[in-house]
C-alpha cells in the first residue's frame, strides 16, 4: 500500500456497501486517514462503533463528515489536505430513479461537478469516480443520470493537470447494500418463494472486493479521463437464484416469477460498440481512453481514423456465463454469505 503511505482518502457516500470494504481493505495498513463523507448521520455513527468496536487499535484513522455532494460547501469543508478521492455517493436504485429522475440528475451528475470541482480547487491528485453498467446503452433514469456523470468525468479531465480524474464501471457487486441475495435469503429463511423478475434477465456479478480492486487499478493505471472496466462474468437471474436455493435450503421448484421491475433491461453491458473502437485489453481489465480531439471538428471530414479495434460490445449475454455450480461457489466464497450461512447453523 506503498502508494497511500501516511496519505488522506476521502470517501463520498462512504457509508455505504464499498466505502465499508475499503475501510475493512486499508484501515490496518499504513495509510494515513480516511474521510467518510456522507450525509446520514446514523449510518455514520453505526460504522463508527463497528469499527471502534472491531479495529479499535486503527479506528481513530476515520474522521465523519456530515456533507452532501448536491452541496459544494459541505464538500470544500472536507477536502482539506485530502491527497485522493473515491466518489461512491450515487442514487442507484432503479425504479426510484425512474420516479424520480430530477434527484438522480442533482446527485449523479450535479453532485459529480461538485466533487470534481471541489477536488481540483483543493489540490486533490487523484480522483477515482464510481460509474456502473447501466450507463452504458442506458434505458432507465439512474443509467442516464451516470452516463452524463461519465461525460462530466471526461470533460473536467480535460481542465486540469494537476488533478488526475478517472472512472471505473462495474455491474452487480453481490451482497452491497439494496441487492437482490438478501431479500432471497431472508425469503428463504421465512419459507416464502423466492421472487425473481425474469428467468432469462442476465447480470455481471462481482464482489465488494472485485469492486475495490477494479477501483485500486484505476486508481494506479488510469490516465485522466479513462473508464476502466473489470472482465467479469455473468450467470441468469434464474441460475443465480437457484445457486442461492443450494446454499441456504431453499425450494428451486418454488421460484416466482414477479415481472421486469421499472427501467429494467433483460442484459448490461459494460463496453458498447463504439467504446470498443479504441479500448485498451490489459488483461483482467479495459481500458477506454478520453477521446483527446478538440472541438474543432474541419480536419475530421478530410482525414479520420483508418483503424478499428476488432472487439465488439462486452455484454452480459456474450461474456462468460455461469453454471449454477460456479455461482454457487463464487456467492459462497463472500465474507457476508459465510456469516449468514454460520448463523443458520446456529438456529
Amino acid at each position: 500500500m506503498s502508494l497511500f503511505t501516511d496519505k488522506t482518502l476521502l470517501i463520498t457516500g462512504g457509508t455505504g456497501s464499498f466505502g465499508n470494504a475499503v475501510l475493512n481493505r486499508f484501515l490496518r495498513t499504513d495509510i494515513g486517514e480516511i474521510r467518510i463523507f456522507s450525509r446520514d448521520e446514523k449510518k455514520q455513527d453505526d460504522m463508527r462503533h463497528e469499527f471502534q468496536s472491531k479495529m479499535p487499535d486503527v479506528a481513530d484513522k476515520i474522521k465523519f463528515y456530515i456533507g452532501d455532494v448536491r452541496d459544494i460547501s459541505s464538500l470544500k469543508n472536507a477536502m482539506y489536505g485530502v491527497d485522493y478521492i473515491f466518489h461512491a455517493a450515487a442514487l442507484k436504485q432503479v425504479p426510484s430513479c425512474e420516479f424520480y429522475p430530477i434527484e438522480a440528475v442533482k446527485t449523479n451528475v450535479l453532485g459529480t461537478e461538485n466533487v470534481l470541482t471541489a477536488a481540483i480547487e483543493a489540490g486533490v491528485k487523484n480522483v477515482v469516480c464510481l460509474s456502473t453498467d447501466k450507463a452504458a446503452y442506458p434505458v432507465n433514469a439512474m443509467g442516464t443520470s451516470k452516463a452524463m456523470m461519465e461525460k462530466v468525468v471526461v470533460a473536467k479531465s480535460r481542465t486540469t493537470t494537476a488533478t488526475k480524474i478517472c472512472c471505473t464501471r462495474y455491474g452487480n457487486v453481490m451482497c452491497s447494500r439494496g441487492s437482490v441475495i438478501p431479500l432471497w435469503i431472508d425469503q428463504i429463511r421465512n419459507g416464502n418463494p423466492i421472487t425473481i423478475t425474469n428467468g432469462e434477465m442476465t447480470r455481471f456479478i462481482m464482489s465488494l472486493d472485485e469492486a475495490v480492486d477494479l477501483v485500486l487499478f484505476a486508481f494506479e493505471h488510469g490516465e485522466p479521463g479513462d473508464i476502466l472496466v473489470q472482465k467479469a462474468p455473468a450467470c441468469t437471474i434464474q441460475t443465480q437464484a437457484e445457486a442461492v436455493c443450494e446454499l441456504f435450503g431453499g425450494d428451486k421448484n418454488n421460484i416466482k416469477v414477479i415481472g421486469i421491475r421499472h427501467g429494467e433491461k433483460m442484459y448490461e453491458t459494460l463496453l458498447t460498440n463504439e467504446e470498443c473502437a479504441g479500448a485498451i485489453d490489459m488483461g483482467d481489465f479495459y481500458r477506454v481512453p478520453c477521446d483527446k480531439r478538440g472541438l474543432n471538428y474541419d480536419k475530421y471530414f478530410s482525414k479520420g481514423d483508418t483503424e478499428r479495434n476488432p472487439l465488439t460490445e462486452f455484454n452480459s449475454n456474450n461474456t462468460q456465463l455461469l453454471t449454477v455450480e460456479e455461482t454457487k461457489e463464487k456467492i459462497a466464497s463472500l465474507a457476508y454469505i459465510q456469516d449468514e450461512l454460520a448463523k443458520g447453523a446456529e438456529r
